[in-house]
């Protein structure tokens, strides 16, 4: 790899690999280009930590004449046996590279070479990208080359970190900000914040289903327990609710201490507000059902519990509301506020699952028809339906 073709590629780096429109592509092209200027690789790995609550990392796998694999590492990773001995642990752990060739003994030390020294591997480096933050992700180099890299070329590949360093920091900011969107506000405002809807009073009416639950005795449950046990509880409660909630359409736009709001938007389309709302409904039950089978010890006691979840259809007003610089994206409405004393109804009444005249009329659930009740600030009182199959808790 001589200077010209070394800087054709910084240059290409620098200018945002501009031809590769996601990252799988950027490492691929980037190879093939080190390897087209004379690289002999073999291997080549790109390992990158990111600010996810479940995922630690993520990592680029290439080899010649193959797609680039992607994968991803849990926090246990940095527990296992196989990342505390391998050379990616110095890397990140130090910021500084581990190179050695195959028939080193010194190669022994790590296990993955082992693997490495099966396929025919002569020679392995791993380099640092550091970020500007101080923060070091990995890169990893082989080669099946007879007598491995030469100096010029591990001088060549050195040179080309600091762009590629800084187009992978570039690049992992975007994906932060996009994960951290999606964790505290969820995926749909997310979007919207990332596309610029960001200042006070954007909004946009929306027609949507609306889920509001809580869980029954929090107050008490609160009370009489640690804090911490709280959280954990909560914790598991949630984990009853979301992926039930998101799998079916949904988005989850607040936890409110016990409480969890959702909504399911319903298209202009014909027949989808029926779709939507069945989809709400099997949420709901299948809620209902991972509730039910909670049992959480506390000492020598089996706890159970319940929750309550009242659905609603209507309009919303959905977008960002606050004061000054501190904004909430979240949704506003009649059909909301319904929706909340919809739920304080379903805990007089001991019901799991209740729902407006409005949603049990899209939705064929097998309702049974729980009477009329006065709503707090409505002028008429609502009918509200409880499921049929569902039997008040004692």
């Amino acid at each position: 790899m001589n200077p010209q073709q070394q800087k054709k590629i910084s240059d290409w780096l620098i200018d945002g690999a501009r031809s590769a429109v996601e990252p799988r592509l950027m490492v691929a092209e980037f190879c093939e280009r080190l390897v087209s200027a004379g690289l002999p690789l073999w291997r080549v790995g790109l390992f990158v930590r990111t600010l996810h609550p479940d995922i630690l990392g993520v990592n680029f796998i290439w080899k010649p004449d193959a797609e680039v694999t992607y994968g991803t590492a849990d926090f246990d990773l940095l527990d296992s046996p196989e990342f505390r001995n391998s050379p990616l642990a110095i890397v990140f752990g130090e910021g500084r590279e581990v190179r050695r060739r195959i028939d080193d003994p010194e190669s022994r030390r790590f296990p993955f070479l082992d693997d490495m020294r099966t396929e025919g591997v002569t020679d392995y480096i791993a380099l640092p990208l550091l970020s500007t933050d101080g923060a070091a992700h990995a890169s990893s180099w082989t080669t099946k080359e007879p007598g491995g890299f030469s100096d010029e070329q591990l001088n060549g590949l050195r040179s080309l970190m600091p762009p590629l360093a800084r187009l992978v920091e570039i690049t992992n900011q975007r994906r932060r900000a996009s994960i951290l969107l999606d964790t505290y506000v969820g995926n749909r405002a997310g979007e919207r914040i990332l596309r610029g809807q960001i200042r006070r009073g954007h909004t946009e009416t929306m027609h949507a289903a609306i889920w509001l639950s809580d869980l029954r005795g929090f107050t008490a449950l609160s009370d009489r327990l640690p804090a911490e046990t709280v959280v954990d509880i909560l914790n598991v409660y949630f984990d009853c609710q979301v992926p039930a909630i998101r799998n079916h359409g949904g988005e989850v736009l607040k936890f409110m201490g016990d409480g969890l709001l959702a909504v399911f938007p319903i298209a202009e389309a014909e027949g989808d507000n029926r779709r939507v709302c069945a989809n709400v409904l099997e949420a709901a039950r299948e809620s209902r059902a991972s509730v039910d089978a909670i049992n959480y010890r506390i000492g020598e006691t089996i706890e159970r519990f319940r929750f309550g979840v009242a659905l609603h259809v209507g309009k919303i007003l959905y977008g960002n509301i606050g004061g000054g610089n501190r904004l909430d994206f979240t949704c506003i409405g009649p059909a909301v506020n319904l929706a909340a004393r919809l739920e304080k109804i379903a805990g007089r009444l001991s019901r799991t699952i209740v729902a407006s005249e409005g949603f049990a009329g899209i939705c064929d659930g097998g309702w049974s028809n729980l009477g009329e009740f006065p709503i707090a600030g409505f002028s008429k009182a609502e009918r509200v339906y409880g499921l049929a199959d569902e039997r008040p808790a004692n």
